[in-house]
């Protein structure tokens, strides 16, 4: 079974319930809410600016990893953290819209719980965002379509540390 339709708990949300258990169907099913691996692809595979909404400024968090990760990739970083000034020395923002203000954004990547997901998919597409990453056990079906409706690239409990080896990028 490959890593992307393998049933693992519910990081984000509330509960543990397995995802299988909770939406009756496997990850890799959620259909056309979710991007393809082309798409993911296309988003990993050239340097772009990435809002991460909820990046830590803690090393030993996932969303302080992925950003590093994201950035030692050639990717431009805006953490977005309503308490910080700076996380991995660049500059915080507490809102899409005030980093809106000063970079042109192209993925918006959610580390928040999957309740409130569908808010910062919304604000993806006011700021004119291209496309919305929804982090590993982050899923909000509505709002996947939502975005998918106005044109954004949605991708739905995924990970880019899992996706870039996993799509040999």
């Amino acid at each position: 079974m490959a890593t992307s339709d393998a049933v693992r708990p519910e990081t984000h949300g509330p509960g543990p319930a397995p995802l299988l258990a909770r939406y009756g169907r496997p990850m890799s099913s959620f259909g056309p809410s979710t991007a393809t691996d082309d798409e993911i692809r296309a988003l990993l595979g050239a340097p772009r600016v990435w809002a991460v909404v909820g990046c830590s400024p803690r090393p030993e968090r996932d969303s302080h990893r992925i950003a590093a990760l994201l950035r030692s990739r050639g990717n431009t970083i805006v953490p977005i953290h309503p308490a910080e000034d700076e996380i991995l020395g660049e500059r915080a923002y507490p809102t899409l819209a005030a980093a809106r203000e000063d970079h042109e954004i192209d993925v918006v990547d959610v580390f928040r719980r999957s309740d409130q997901a569908g808010v910062h998919v919304d604000e993806a597409i006011g700021i004119g965002a291209s496309a919305a990453w929804l982090q590993l056990g982050v899923i909000d079906v509505a709002a996947a379509e939502r975005g998918r409706a106005a044109g954004l690239t949605v991708v739905m409990d995924r990970c880019p540390a899992i996706e870039y080896p996993r799509l040999g990028i």
